[in-house]
């Protein structure tokens, strides 16, 4: 149950940095964690303090730290199995944070880290997206899809999205080329030799998307890579993966932002004390991009 506390300011050790927290974010993850569904991949003890994303302004810093100063605005993703960022201060690893964009305030900053950072590694790092690529992403209009798209749209991808009906002009607005609405049309049968597939859903569209990559591509998943043996029939890369924080990531990140390439979306803003239901509208589905949470 989430509940609002008093606790002690945390003190950074000497590679971390304390951060007055200006604002946070809603993501999937924080459900699984706090109902006890991802022990596995994220053991956890309680209580725990959740937020996922953080943008503010370090306070403190620890007697190694070099590359960051008091008075600093910056950006990052807290380590999932340490008190996160739901709370006016946090510390965190000077090495998994960066400058904030300079174009945007706290608020809009705050939806990048986590959704941003698992679409850029999963479409780079462990997809190998390249230019003139054709590359289908599940999800399109969420946090980490409505990423996916911009960033794949930046790279000179053809890009295809799906999503509910009412997002369909959505994710064109995304930089889409086309958008599939996944309730009333089978994706596999618009998709064909596609290069990449950006799997956020897993299950049966997991195993449905095999059918659209050419052989040799590859399909890429944050959640739990079930069909191996038809992807190695099919000569089809299958890998999931969980995004790290990465200093020279959300720096890339920033600077596109601050170019006018890619922009958060922000479907709302909603304070501390409404971080429950903050929680309990985000666990419907439907949210476009993310739900801030505004501390100062």
């Amino acid at each position: 149950m989430l509940e609002l506390d008093d606790i002690a300011i945390p003190q950074p050790a000497e590679d971390e940095v304390l951060i007055k927290v200006y604002a946070s974010s809603v993501n999937p993850v924080d459900q699984k964690i706090f109902a006890g569904k991802s022990q596995e991949k994220f053991p956890t003890k309680f209580p725990l303090t959740i937020g996922w994303d953080v943008s503010g302004v370090i306070e403190q810093v620890g007697n190694k730290v070099r590359n960051f100063g008091i008075g600093d605005e910056v950006y990052g993703r807290p380590y999932p199995t340490k008190n996160g960022a739901f709370a006016e201060y946090v510390v965190i690893k000077a090495d998994q944070i960066s400058f904030k964009p300079r174009s945007i305030d706290h608020l809009n900053a705050a939806a990048i880290p986590l959704s941003g950072l698992t679409a850029w590694q999963g479409l780079f790092k462990y997809g190998q997206l390249q230019k003139d690529q054709k590359v289908l992403i599940h999800a399109a209009s969420g946090g980490v899809g409505s990423f996916a798209v911009q960033f794949s749209k930046w790279k000179g991808a053809y890009v295809i999205g799906t999503g509910g009906a009412e997002n369909l002009a959505f994710i064109k607005q995304l930089g889409a080329d086309e958008a599939v609405d996944y309730k009333n049309e089978r994706f596999e049968e618009r998709v064909q030799d596609a290069d990449l597939v950006f799997d956020l859903i897993g299950g049966d569209t997991q195993r449905r998307s095999l059918q659209v990559l050419k052989e040799g591509g590859r399909l890429i998943t944050t959640v739990k890579p079930e069909y191996q043996d038809e992807a190695k029939e099919r000569n089809i890369h299958l890998e999931g993966f969980t995004a790290q924080s990465y200093t020279e990531d959300l720096k890339q990140m920033a600077a596109l932002v601050d170019e006018g390439m890619i922009s958060p979306v922000v479907s709302g803003v909603m304070g501390l004390e409404d971080a429950k239901q903050a929680e309990i509208l985000n666990s419907k589905g439907n949210t476009r991009g993310k739900i801030v949470i505004k501390v100062v």
